[in-house]
């Protein structure tokens, strides 16, 4: 039936958002990796637009605090179909708990929630201390270290002790490979992105044969590691997940943690590139290392968007965003936004000194709500491994930074320094 309005009555406004045009666009995103939302952003001088992208798709990509403020309600948006199927055959795996909505999401992200506990970030700080230890006697006797490539091992190390999952010395170098490789390769095209589907599919072999030992009564488990708590977790329906989910939702523990090593370059390039930092950072004051820690998370490239679908139809800033739109928003870009961040392209730790928390306007994991949302739930994890890393280089360790090529570049993702980070004459401080 035709609506027919008052006079009196105030009709809903609607504008018409700039149009980035061509039939397909990916190639655009490719070329410009981190960039690509905010130079079409800087273009049109809006905070939206719509382009077409993976296959010719309709995407509307957006920007800011408000932005993520609506694409973090629940009510609003939906994660299942929006993660393109090479992510889901890289990073997150299917089934995967990022592809879930409702009740059944925040059931499991429960279980994810409960591993971050105090008590067990104190046990993965231990780890990650003793296994910075043990990994200066190993560099002290190298002529190079390729910090990049030794944290990737370090982290494939911590990851494992931490969450219970038996990690015999012969295979250390074989799980590091496929667990980084699942992060390197979800952007990629070629070679690289076939490494991370092979490595998909051999990580989870691994840990699914795990979780059958567990069931069977094969393999004990320590109570309280994400091992255990997976292998016995129950969905809402009271049912155990089956084996092959099982091992996808213990790789999401673990592959995050081993990626860290991409926050551990840019750590050390900051120091490099900002030696001021260095004086501040020896003063052993935890509060500066944490805003320091924050500041890397902030300034450096690492997650380019996040992508969800509109569950139903409604109206935002004049725009009509239809049921099943692709809706792409700019972390990177967010994380950069000259309305919430002053001067947002300098280096500056002090930022945080006395910010207040807010969900929506530092997202470089993911922002709203932690249990009921999509937020990261290792982001706190991330920050106490990154915060003893500083910690390890200005505290810990002495040395040299030879002559190599340390930029980084915006198309690839994720970004990383191109020598890996190079240290020479590490020498432990006693």
């Amino acid at each position: 039936m035709k609506r027919t309005y008052d006079w009196g009555e105030k009709m809903p406004y609607r504008e018409q958002i700039p149009i980035d045009k061509g039939l397909d666009n990916s190639l655009s995103l490719m070329m410009e990796g981190y960039r690509y939302i905010s130079n079409r952003r800087e273009k049109f001088g809006r905070d939206i637009f719509e382009t077409r992208l993976l296959g010719g798709q309709k995407a509307i990509c957006i920007a800011g605090k408000d932005a993520a403020e609506v694409f973090y309600d629940e009510e609003k948006f939906i994660r299942q179909g929006a993660a393109p199927k090479r992510v889901r055959q890289t990073i997150f795996g299917e089934k995967a708990i990022q592809t879930m909505d409702g009740a059944s999401h925040e059931h499991r992200k429960a279980v994810f929630m409960s591993l971050m506990s105090r008590e067990s970030l104190e046990e993965v700080v231990h780890i990650t201390r003793d296994e910075y230890d043990q990994f200066i006697s190993r560099w002290e006797g190298m002529d190079r270290v390729v910090l990049f490539e030794e944290s990737k091992e370090l982290l494939t190390r911590v990851a494992c002790r931490w969450a219970g999952v038996p990690l015999q010395e012969e295979e250390v170098k074989i799980r590091t490979n496929q667990l980084a490789a699942l992060f390197d390769s979800a952007a990629a095209v070629g070679p690289r992105h076939w490494r991370g589907r092979q490595a998909r599919n051999s990580s989870e072999s691994w840990i699914k044969g795990m979780i059958e030992q567990i069931r069977a009564g094969n393999m004990e488990t320590q109570e309280g590691t994400a091992l255990h708590e997976l292998a016995w977790y129950r969905d809402s329906n009271g049912k155990l997940l089956n084996s092959q989910v099982t091992a996808v939702e213990v790789i999401n523990i673990l592959r995050p943690i081993v990626a860290i090593a991409v926050y551990i370059a840019f750590c050390a390039l900051a120091i490099h590139d900002f030696p001021e930092q260095a004086g501040k950072l020896t003063s052993k004051d935890d509060s500066y290392d944490e805003m320091f820690v924050q500041e890397v998370r902030r300034y450096y490239p690492f997650f380019p968007f996040a992508a969800a679908r509109v569950k139903k139809d409604f109206l935002w800033k004049g725009h009509d965003f239809k049921k099943g739109n692709l809706v792409l928003l700019d972390i990177y870009g967010t994380n950069h936004h000259r309305d919430i961040w002053e001067r947002p392209w300098e280096f500056n730790p002090k930022r945080f000194a006395d910010r207040k928390d807010d969900p929506f306007d530092f997202i470089p994991q993911g922002g709203g709500d932690y249990h009921k949302g999509h937020r990261c739930p290792g982001e706190w994890l991330t920050i106490e491994v990154m915060k003893v890393s500083v910690d390890t280089f200005v505290r810990k360790m002495y040395y040299d930074m030879p002559k190599q090529d340390l930029n980084y570049s915006m198309m690839r993702m994720p970004s990383l320094p191109k020598s890996r980070v190079i240290l020479t004459n590490i020498k432990r401080k006693l």
